[in-house]
């Protein structure tokens, strides 16, 4: 017999999968720390994939979704908790991908996220910003600050998302949601509406175009805390992905905002634990003190790196490879996994060497056996 939409995400739960996949011709798949996981179940017919995803969608959903041929939405599944659906068409049939959130907001020790984030919670303004590839726990991320300073701070937080993710209770804050086509009609609008409405704390969901980002900025420039995401896979790379989605005539007056309004870059990877049975995180932090801010206006965003690596224990900074290096040195990843995901390999091999004062010689050794 086949299985419901809820029977299917309460497998997922139980299994602790991030995701679940329909899609037609093959079996409903989970991605379970990682892997792609085939569930044993038949093959999935465009019918079926229709109606079980249909039977998660609103009216009006479904017919915004038969407009455009795509949707963002989320739910909540009572005793199951939240979830986010992305519903698209492939080969003429519909399809989705559905992420689950954690049940219960986790703290930042539990994340393994450095308490240098919790810092930032109590910055009066600026623009702090998570970044990273799809799935790598930005969303997570934010949830866990934005809960931070809605536990810690008595002030006015305003999100806006595409669809809402985590549902959040005002304790010392007051808290305002608003989700797009459902709240407002753009992050633009929004955005300009926004410093109308007293906030203290802005959370973006993504800085997805020129007039979003800046509107970011203008928000941030103008004494609030806020928070977005970009998909960039580097502090440097973030800094030059916001100048150069500017025209070239209004790169200059963005190099000098950005510079004297950036708080925070937190660039972060979800790497297969040495264990093979969870997944850990790995994160570059980029904490601007006056070089930096001095760079970005001058145009040296390749100089960078190397400030990043001088200002770890002073600023709280890191770069990748010192990320990597000290998950493996934890024993919390393997070699080859540190190798694999490191843009810069030499510099991560010279890492770990001058820390164990040996040479790696074999991708398969562990700290363990290095040391004997």
């Amino acid at each position: 017999m086949a299985l419901t939409i809820q029977e299917l995400l309460q497998i997922a739960v139980e299994k602790d999968a991030s995701d679940l996949h329909i899609t037609t011709h093959i079996p409903p798949r989970l991605r379970i720390h990682g892997t792609l996981i085939s569930l044993d179940h038949p093959p999935l017919s465009p019918s079926e994939t229709k109606n079980l995803i249909y039977a998660l969608l609103t009216d009006r959903q479904k017919k915004m979704f038969e407009e455009k041929m795509e949707l963002d939405f989320s739910f909540g599944i009572q005793d199951l908790g939240r979830f986010r659906g992305n519903v698209f068409m492939q080969k003429g049939a519909v399809a989705g991908a559905f992420r689950r959130f954690l049940p219960v907001m986790w703290s930042f020790s539990q994340l393994g996220l450095p308490q240098r984030l919790a810092q930032l919670c109590y910055l009066p303004r600026g623009l702090v910003l998570v970044t990273g590839p799809t799935g790598c726990g930005k969303s997570t991320t934010l949830a866990c600050m934005v809960n931070h300073v809605n536990k810690e701070r008595a002030v006015h937080i305003i999100t806006i998302e595409d669809p809402i993710e985590y549902f959040f209770t005002p304790q010392k804050s007051i808290i305002n949601q608003r989700e797009l086509y459902v709240d407002t009609l753009s992050y633009p609008n929004a955005l300009r509406s926004v410093l109308r409405e007293d906030p203290d704390v802005v959370l973006v969901g993504e800085m997805r175009d020129l007039e979003t980002v800046e509107s970011c900025l203008r928000v941030a420039e103008t004494g609030h805390l806020t928070f977005s995401t970009l998909h960039t896979n580097s502090a440097v790379e973030t800094v030059s992905r916001i100048i150069d989605i500017f025209p070239s005539s209004y790169q200059a007056q963005v190099r000098v905002m950005l510079s004297m309004t950036l708080e925070a870059v937190i660039t972060q990877a979800l790497l297969p634990h040495a264990n093979g049975k969870s997944r850990v995180l790995a994160m570059e932090i980029l904490i601007p003190n006056a070089a930096i801010r001095n760079l970005i206006r001058e145009n040296k965003e390749h100089q960078i790196y190397a400030a990043m690596q001088m200002g770890q224990e002073k600023y709280g900074m890191q770069t990748f490879n010192q990320s990597l290096a000290s998950l493996y040195f934890k024993e919390q990843i393997t070699y080859e996994t540190a190798m694999n995901i490191t843009s810069k390999p030499e510099e991560l091999t010279d890492i770990i060497q001058r820390r164990e004062g040996l040479k790696v010689t074999s991708r398969s050794f562990s700290p363990k056996q290095m040391r004997k």
